[in-house]
């Protein structure tokens, strides 16, 4: 038996490869499916079965290009009602892979259909459980994605978590495995820890939602508290996984057309495409094509595209570095944004030489801002997340977080410059260049962000618990 985790950093995802006896089960798919298949060649197996935990929402499973590839069994839990050809398992049911047995087991509550699945042995012994979102590690799923569909609330399906986790997981062997969907960074939970495999045992020693003692009442209060509004993109993903998409290969044939200055223009202008940038946010501040977006596939690329172009039949036209444009186009398709119309052949260079206007970001060192700071009255916008500035952040600053800085705009300064930082420099960037979009030009980035400001012995202020306040 083989079980191998296949971990994407960038969207904080698990998928997994199981095989035993020369058969094989794929679990929650990536949307590229070929690394799955030339695995399963190589070991001289056939894939039997796709597992799907539930209808994802943030990303576009690989389920029906795999299922089409292949001819394997496309399998979910109970309840779940896919356009597709697909068998619905009942509580319970056995799926025989080689030697060993996959045991759906119903676990409702992140969504309805949600489902875990129990691996035994060859020994009949219980050896792991792939949970989805239905158990993570330090954290389970939020309840707040499904409550249209289920016609639910929050609360309601808060209790029927409460009561899967008590009722299938919690009873299970402390030396079970856990394999989740998802690690730290993906907002289906919020407090999931680094590791992405653990012991059952440990779970429920460290995993807040599995105290022995815990009431239905406190899991309810404590999985609700503190959830931010789910990214625009996640009813739309959870509609391609439940209906169906466009197979991959295509998607890559339109998107990795390489366009002159002229026709990218053309193109722009023709489709109301967005000009997504996703070179090294040092690059795109010292020029870039006006009005472009700028979100980095160095960083969270494929989140921050879902959280902040949103609808994923946007068109996409794409200036990125030599040689990325099909990783980069793969990518965004994970996160259904199909819509890619091709690439500026010999970007930015190519776009200059052609005599077509371009933009640059003003920015400052953290020395810089410092000095300004001991001489002036200057505005500084954080954009990082409110849990971040909380935490410690520049006195006087604003928190505009990124990801709501479309509800922010009114905020900033008409009349004067103003300075924007992240922590690192990446998110500022791509606030800088959705602030420009937007016509609001009079903005410095500070470069390194809040790691350099410390360094240069900025002064900053610690969160203070209202509690302790005299």
């Amino acid at each position: 038996m083989k079980i191998e985790q296949i971990y994407t950093g960038c969207l904080a995802q698990g998928a997994y490869y199981i095989e035993s006896a020369g058969e094989v089960a794929i679990i929650d798919p990536l949307r590229e499916v070929k690394p799955y298949i030339n695995r399963a060649k190589n070991d001289g197996a056939k894939i039997k079965y796709i597992f799907e935990t539930h209808f994802h929402a943030d990303f576009v499973s690989g389920h029906v290009t795999l299922a089409k590839e292949t001819g394997a069994e496309i399998v979910y839990g109970p309840s779940a009602n896919p356009s597709f050809e697909a068998t619905i398992a009942v509580d319970g049911q056995e799926f025989t892979l080689g030697d060993i047995t996959i045991v759906a087991l119903h676990t409702p509550g992140h969504t309805m259909e949600s489902t875990t699945y129990l691996l035994r042995d060859e020994n009949g012994k219980d050896h792991a459980i792939f949970s989805g979102d239905t158990l993570f590690l330090g954290d389970v799923g939020r309840p707040d994605l499904a409550q249209k569909a289920a016609h639910m609330t929050q609360e309601e399906l808060a209790e029927t978590l409460f009561d899967s986790l008590r009722n299938k997981i919690m009873p299970l062997a402390d030396d079970v495995i856990v394999y989740p969907a998802h690690g730290a960074g993906s907002a289906c939970g919020k407090n999931m820890m680094k590791e992405t495999v653990d012991s059952l045992g440990n779970q429920k020693k460290m995993n807040y939602a599995l105290r022995a003692d815990m009431t239905k009442e406190e899991f309810v209060k404590e999985v609700t508290e503190g959830l931010l509004p789910p990214p625009q993109y996640f009813p739309l993903n959870v509609k391609m996984n439940k209906e169906g998409y466009e197979d991959i290969e295509e998607v890559l044939e339109r998107g990795t057309k390489p366009l002159s200055p002229e026709e990218f223009e053309m193109l722009a202008n023709e489709t109301g495409a967005v000009v997504l940038d996703v070179r090294h946010q040092n690059e795109y501040v010292k020029g870039h094509i006006p009005r472009s977006i700028f979100i980095g596939i160095e960083g969270g690329f494929a989140p921050w595209v879902g959280a902040l172009i949103a609808d994923v039949e946007q068109p996409i036209l794409l200036v990125a570095p030599e040689g990325k444009e099909e990783e980069t186009i793969t990518r965004l398709s994970r996160v259904g944004f199909d819509k890619t119309l091709g690439y500026l052949e010999g970007g930015i260079e190519a776009w200059k030489k052609a005599g077509k206007d371009y933009d640059a970001i003003s920015s400052i060192t953290a020395e810089e801002l410092k000095n300004k700071l001991n001489t002036e009255e200057v505005a500084v916008f954080d954009v990082r997340k409110e849990s971040e500035f909380v935490a410690e952040h520049l006195d006087k600053a604003k928190n505009s977080p990124l990801d709501f800085i479309n509800d922010h705009l009114n905020d900033f300064p008409e009349d004067k410059s103003f300075y924007i930082h992240c922590a690192g420099g990446y998110r500022s960037v791509i606030a800088a260049s959705i602030l420009k979009s937007r016509g609001i030009h009079n903005l410095i980035d500070v470069a390194g962000g809040f790691s350099a400001m410390k360094e240069a012995g900025i002064e900053t202020t610690d969160y203070v618990c209202p509690s302790t306040l005299k």
